[in-house]
């Protein structure tokens, strides 16, 4: 048993050099994933309504394209129960690369998908069926993620919030990412972007997904799972189990993330047709905007993560939760304004206070869950949540804006949203600095 991974068999520099190595590499695939999930959001603002529903008014062809957008977010679930059964059967590291090798290949045929003039709907139903298998894809890679950086953690550890807020760093990285590449597109292309520039970002996604399985093929299974494997604790059927055994906290995992998700997606995805179509301003100036965004959250989601294993989880959640619902009527009030700078720092402060929910998060969820049903278990909850809050995001801010004519109607949502995620965490078990490497749920 000398080469099983467990907390007990690697010295502290090797178990330093290893846990380091898991980190990078959830880091890395996570930001991968997520390149290619938002990449389709942006594209979605931007060109899929004129490109594939071109006989839709504005309105309805943004309704359309958000529509296949959102069927992304439904299919995240069923990754979640595929992949999560995997990730509890046979390893997070195995499973992890699966979902990344699936996400790249259906974000890489993105690109050549026709469009409504040269195969008419068939084009949107196409790029329905790819996004779906985006969205399978990303529901699987969240809760592998996260175990591959937290389960690395030794007992008496307190940073477990500060290294499980690395794979959520991924996502502000994944989000600059395709930002930058689509804004590089748009220069580079000039009018020829919505004939052939929005294409290339996807192509070059499959360059990233080489560099990702390259990197996570070079990691050890995760010290809890090789323990799991050792002492013959592996379930045949990890999400009966894990609906059977801790229901609450799948649902309250879903439940506490309508303050962090819903917003998300309106400051990183609803914005671009609210700022082209609304606001009038230009596509690259959203673009510089959510870019700038993303590159304050590099520094906001782990310091949140650290400051959850100060002064606890749910404590942290709780005020991020409060904060955001608060933000939402100050971000659309400086939007309306108008005003080109107003319009920049709103969306550039946008992410922070989602952030300090979303730090947290990985870890608040995680540790809820005892570890031979944690990958079900918290890729379930987590991505339950992509059903009823991000998928639904822009769709439904599209309708309250179509109706009311105001952003404060859009902000008044996500306010809702904020005394969801309030009331949800409050009933959440918090497992901050303890020990989450035995099983705890019998």
């Amino acid at each position: 048993m000398a080469s099983i991974a467990t907390y007990d068999s690697l010295s502290a520099a090797d178990h330093s050099r290893e846990m380091r190595k898991a980190v990078i590499a959830a880091t890395v695939g996570t930001t991968i994933e997520w390149y290619d999930f938002f990449l389709y959001g942006t594209a979605a603002g931007l060109v899929f309504g004129k490109l594939y529903f071109p006989n839709s008014d504005p309105t309805t062809g943004t309704l359309l394209a958000f529509s296949t957008y959102f069927v992304g977010f439904a299919a995240r679930p069923i990754g979640a129960a595929i992949f999560g059964h995997y990730g509890d059967r046979i390893g997070r590291k195995a499973t992890l690369i699966a979902t990344l090798m699936l996400m790249g290949i259906a974000t890489f045929l993105i690109a050549f998908v026709p469009t409504y003039d040269s195969i008419g709907i068939w084009g949107g139903i196409i790029l329905t069926v790819l996004r779906a298998i985006q969205g399978i894809g990303v529901g699987g890679e969240w809760g592998g993620s996260v175990l591959l950086s937290m389960e690395w953690t030794r007992s008496g550890q307190h940073n477990r919030g500060f290294l499980a807020s690395w794979p959520q760093w991924g996502v502000p990285a994944g989000l600059f990412l395709s930002t930058i590449v689509m804004l590089g597109a748009t220069a580079w292309s000039g009018d020829q972007f919505l004939v052939w520039g929005w294409r290339v970002p996807f192509i070059l996604s499959i360059v990233l997904v080489g560099i990702g399985l390259w990197i996570r093929l070079g990691i050890l299974e995760t010290p809890v799972f090789q323990k799991l494997l050792a002492e013959n604790k592996i379930e045949h059927a990890p999400i009966v189990e894990v609906i059977k055994k801790q229901p609450k906290e799948v649902c309250l995992s879903a439940l506490l993330r309508m303050g962090q998700q819903s917003p998300f997606y309106i400051f990183t995805a609803f914005v671009f047709a609210y700022g082209v179509g609304t606001l009038h301003m230009s596509r690259d100036f959203i673009l510089s905007a959510v870019l700038a965004a993303s590159c304050v959250s590099f520094f906001s989601i782990p310091i949140f993560g650290h400051l959850s294993d100060r002064i606890g989880r749910k404590k942290m959640y709780l005020i991020g939760a409060v904060v955001c619902g608060l933000f939402a009527f100050l971000y659309f009030g400086m939007l309306d304004t108008g005003n080109p700078s107003a319009i920049f720092i709103a969306i550039v402060l946008s992410l922070i206070p989602h952030d300090m929910m979303y730090g947290p998060q990985a870890a608040l969820i995680a540790e809820a869950f005892t570890p031979r049903l944690r990958y079900s278990g918290s890729s379930l909850g987590y991505q339950f949540a992509s059903v009823i809050a991000g998928g639904p995001a822009p769709l439904i801010a599209t309708a309250l804006f179509a109706a009311y004519h105001t952003g404060y109607a859009i902000a008044a949502y996500l306010a809702v949203c904020a005394v969801i995620s309030l009331v949800s965490t409050a009933y959440m078990p918090d497992y901050t600095g303890k020990d989450v490497s035995a099983e705890y749920d019998d």
